[in-house]
């Protein structure tokens, strides 16, 4: 059964200095360069935390953290609450705001069939985080979950807060997201939403590799403690859930782009057995994806022609992809890897970062084919949330990149200790 209990956050405190200065991108979208940008901003910003640039950085962020919440730089709350988190941005002309909330939720290891993720992890980044959860017994950063809320009951309750009460964070990141924190403590409030959970399936959005290590960390942890019991803080981790049916609740494509192989004339003639394609202007592409969402659509783009390919029977997908759900079947992703680039171009093995790669703007992956950086870039549309829950509740991962839950959630609005004897009622 799923279980998710308001928390003491901790945050920053005014003596930190401007929270502006203070945030940061999550740890893994992190690169050199803003690394330093963030070392610039403030002795306190949270990248020093969560990806320090000095040598034992996993001691340095312990050491780090004991001396911020000495000096009262970061504070634990007075009560518990569920942390409100709306984010507000702009794409493609369009505003959005992402509505969901920050709680503890209680870990289910996958085989438990409570959470369940819907991409496959690799064994670096977990072991990285493990060591970081290790030493500073703190949850750093959310995971990113999606619920269902058919109703929009839990929306409307974090409306009402927000109408009545001034969040208690205010601001904006540098990818141009306005992000607002409310804590929601009304008893009556929190069990109403709790209540939206009983029966509940879960599934990871982001963040795959940091729910296992959490999960690897509570079973280290029970083992340490021999008298350990269901509320020790350990048990939970620190999570932003989003209704899947929010309408904010964006998911970008990532465009496939290929360094070494492009469509030749022969598979070209194959293509049109099983697609119509034709020719596009480049600006003609973003119009096109988005009026054939949902009809297995692609554009190809090489030696300066797009062409368009609209799928003429959607069970020739059978041919291609045996053994797996309709729901999995019908993935864009799945289409063009199984059927376009293995089964019609015969492209097998394709290596991440030598042979095939990953664009986020569909304009980009254009531009570098067009420098030479790619011979072919295959544009589609985005997977939408609801196949994300439908697959993942099929026990099926997606290929790799198959989702980009945009915008990234900011890192150092909360916090959640582990520490001995932390427990949640």
């Amino acid at each position: 059964m799923v279980d998710v209990k308001p928390f003491r956050g901790i945050r920053y405190t005014k003596k930190a200095g401007n929270i502006a200065n203070l945030i940061a991108q999550p740890y893994d979208k992190i690169d050199e360069e803003m690394q330093k940008e963030y070392y610039e901003k403030s002795e306190y910003n949270y990248c020093r935390l969560t990806l320090p640039i000095e040598e034992d950085r996993y001691n340095i962020a312990r050491k780090r953290l004991e001396e911020w919440l000495t000096n009262e730089i970061l504070q634990k709350d007075d009560k518990p609450a569920f942390y409100v988190y709306f984010q507000e941005f702009q794409l493609f002309g369009k505003m959005y705001i992402r509505k969901g909330f920050i709680g503890a939720l209680r870990l289910h290891p996958f085989e438990e069939n409570i959470v369940l993720p819907h991409e496959k992890t690799h064994k670096g980044p977990k072991i990285d985080r493990l060591n970081m959860l290790k030493t500073t017994k703190h949850t750093l950063e959310p995971g990113f979950i999606l619920y269902s809320d058919k109703d929009k009951e839990t929306i409307r309750i974090f409306e009402e807060l927000t109408q009545k009460e001034e969040p208690i964070i205010d601001v904006g990141d540098s990818l141009g997201a306005r992000n607002r924190v409310w804590k929601l403590t009304d008893p009556e409030q929190i069990k109403k939403v709790q209540e939206i959970f009983n029966g509940q399936q879960l599934v990871i959005a982001d963040g795959h590799h940091r729910y296992e290590t959490a999960c690897t960390y509570r079973d280290m942890r029970r083992e340490e403690k021999k008298d350990w019991d269901e509320n020790d803080a350990f048990n939970f981790r620190m999570t932003y859930l989003v209704p899947v049916e929010d309408e904010g609740l964006v998911v970008l494509a990532t465009h496939r782009c290929l360094a070494k192989e492009k469509v030749t004339p022969e598979q070209e003639e194959t293509f049109k057995k099983y697609f119509d394609i034709n020719k596009i202007s480049k600006e003609e592409i973003p119009e096109f994806l988005e009026k054939n969402i949902g009809k297995h659509v692609f554009i190809y783009y090489q030696d300066g022609i797009a062409k368009s390919m609209i799928i003429k029977d959607p069970s020739t997908i059978n041919e291609f992809v045996q053994d797996r759900s309709n729901e999995y079947k019908k993935l864009d992703v799945v289409i063009l890897r199984d059927m376009i680039f293995q089964g019609i171009m015969g492209l097998s093995d394709l290596k991440i970062d030598d042979d095939i790669f990953y664009e986020r703007w569909w304009n980009e992956a254009i531009q570098k084919v067009d420098e030479g950086k790619y011979k072919v870039a295959f544009i589609l549309n985005p997977t939408r949330a609801e196949q994300v829950l439908a697959v993942a509740k099929n026990h099926e991962r997606m290929p790799q990149k198959s989702t980009d839950f945009y915008p990234k959630m900011i890192s150092g609005l909360t916090m959640m200790s582990l520490e001995d004897g932390e427990k949640l009622n």
